[in-house]
């Protein structure tokens, strides 16, 4: 029996941050894909999961900064190989990492990531993970425990992985987040990751050379305590997520912690950040 969706096409204007902000509010709500579209996004959510209230705690389609209509209809089960190969590009990052659907051809990088994106955030094309991907190519990862936060597909962690780090954890609080690392993990041939599904809570007692969070402003300053306590001493943190404007109030926070800023990367207003210990 084919499972039943609700579409959901909405037309943005302008188109950023409000895309990314209500695809954001949509995945809170209880939506399981996105497919980013010349004019916005469409949206689509389980019919099981649907109620015609739905959008009412989408508070972005209040603002009065952004115009945002929608149509929204029933459809049938989605082909998502299909869907994602019609808007899923292969990226290269500094001609020495490409990330890949299965369906796109070798491209003989030194780092291949593919990656079976699904509705999992993290393919590489957001300018955060873009970002972050740049940072891991930049930086010492052998022999290093890793903690992936926020992992989306998982491709941070399989990166960091290929550039030598011996033992990492993977984590999301998105159930699909969580079965999408799995397959991208066991595609990619990863030996030395662990997939959590949970949040900061599960950080207890553990221990890592370096923290990766690419998550959104709110959730990295409410769990910045505890990337601090899970640290070890000379540890580094990337973190991403956030806007240009938001980076002297994320500096501050880790500051507060005992963190020295050491650099950041600014693409497209979006900002990733390296801090030490």
């Amino acid at each position: 029996m084919s499972q039943v969706y609700i579409s959901y096409d909405f037309k943005v204007s302008p188109l950023q941050p409000a895309t990314e902000i209500l695809i954001a509010e949509l995945g809170y709500a209880g939506f399981e894909s996105f497919v980013e579209t010349e004019e916005g996004v469409t949206a689509y959510i389980q019919k099981e999961e649907w109620s015609p209230n739905i959008l009412e705690e989408i508070n972005i389609l209040d603002s009065d900064e952004f115009k945002i209509e929608f149509t929204f209809s029933e459809i049938e089960q989605i082909n998502w190989n299909s869907e994602w190969e019609k808007n899923f590009d292969p990226i290269e990052v500094d001609g020495k990492c490409t990330v890949r659907a299965p369906f796109h051809p070798n491209k003989n990088f030194e780092y291949e990531i593919v990656i079976e994106p699904k509705m999992s955030f993290g393919t590489g094309h957001h300018e955060t993970t873009f970002m972050m991907l740049q940072f891991i190519l930049e930086n010492n990862f052998e022999e290093k425990s890793v903690l992936d936060m926020g992992c989306g597909t998982a491709v941070l962690a399989i990166l960091a992985e290929m550039r030598g780090a011996s033992n990492l954890d993977a984590i999301d609080i998105d159930e699909w987040c969580f079965e999408n690392s799995l397959e991208n993990i066991q595609r990619n041939d990863c030996k030395n990751i662990s997939v959590y599904l949970g949040d900061a809570s599960l950080l207890d007692g553990k221990k890592y050379d370096v923290v990766i969070a690419n998550i959104n402003r709110n959730i990295l300053l409410n769990d910045m305590e505890a990337y601090r306590k899970c640290l070890a001493k000379d540890g580094e943190l990337y973190l991403s997520g956030f806007y240009k404007e938001d980076l002297p109030i994320i500096t501050e926070a880790c500051n507060n912690l005992g963190f020295t800023f050491v650099e950041n990367k600014e693409k497209n207003k979006w900002v990733a950040a390296k801090f030490k210990i």
